[in-house]
């Protein structure tokens, strides 16, 4: 197995908080929720950055993670590791040119594996409504306390419904200020179709400047999803 370094990011006192407080809400769903997209409604609303910071956080409290990096067509996760050596990803077990113990990397992070996404294949989606992905699934429910899915947008693509598909659970990241009302809306009717439960909706960047004491420390939910959490550092990757 494959040994990678997280690049740590260094979170302020608000965002680490959020971060304990999603974890929590996240545990109080239900041990039967332990296949988790997250989803956006567009690049660059922090995904990504989310995704790989509630993994890191659910790691430290003694879980055992698996995150899973499917955005087979615009990754940004290397972009968040020191790599020593060559890496397979996902795209290279799903074309079955590799097992799946050896795209599965080991991190310094303890409990926490990574799935890299690979390269870009010419048929994301066939890969990821493979029979192979779905037994992939099933296979890592009994390995991991949690199994964490880096999906693509689901406002660009038809990636992330596909994925959602094979879930217990899904969430939303929604970029505070620039996501409307009627895209959001429109993003989660699609995924509703996929018979999965939505969880919640995570409001990220916000401006916490703009906050009162407590918006310091809890912040604005989405309330017209549901209450699940707040990501509230400025990230820039998807």
């Amino acid at each position: 197995m494959v040994s990678v370094d997280m690049l740590l990011p260094e979170l302020d006192y608000s965002s680490a908080e959020s971060f304990k407080s999603l974890r929590t809400n996240l545990q109080f769903c239900g041990d039967d929720k332990k296949v988790i997209s997250i989803t956006s409604c567009s690049p660059n609303e922090g995904k990504s950055s989310v995704t790989m910071n509630l993994a890191i956080s659910l790691a430290e409290a003694g879980k055992k993670v698996l995150l899973l990096d499917a955005d087979l067509r615009k990754s940004v996760l290397l972009g968040h590791m020191k790599i020593r050596e060559s890496v397979n990803g996902l795209t290279h077990f799903l074309s079955r040119q590799e097992k799946l113990l050896d795209v599965i990397c080991s991190t310094n992070v303890n409990n926490l594996h990574v799935i890299f996404a690979g390269p870009v294949p010419p048929n994301p989606a066939e890969l990821l409504g493979s029979a192979i992905f779905k037994d992939m699934i099933k296979a890592m429910r009994k390995v991991y306390d949690y199994v964490l899915i880096d999906c693509p947008p689901l406002g660009s693509v038809i990636d992330g419904a596909v994925i959602t598909e094979q879930c217990d659970g899904s969430i939303m990241v929604i970029e505070s200020g620039v996501i409307s009302y009627r895209f959001a809306r429109d993003v989660k009717r699609q995924l509703e179709k996929c018979n999965c439960p939505i969880l919640g909706v995570i409001l990220n960047k916000v401006d916490m400047s703009k906050q009162g004491y407590y918006g310091k420390y809890y912040g604005k939910y989405y309330g017209k999803y549901g209450k699940y959490g707040e990501y509230g550092r400025q990230g820039k990757n998807d």
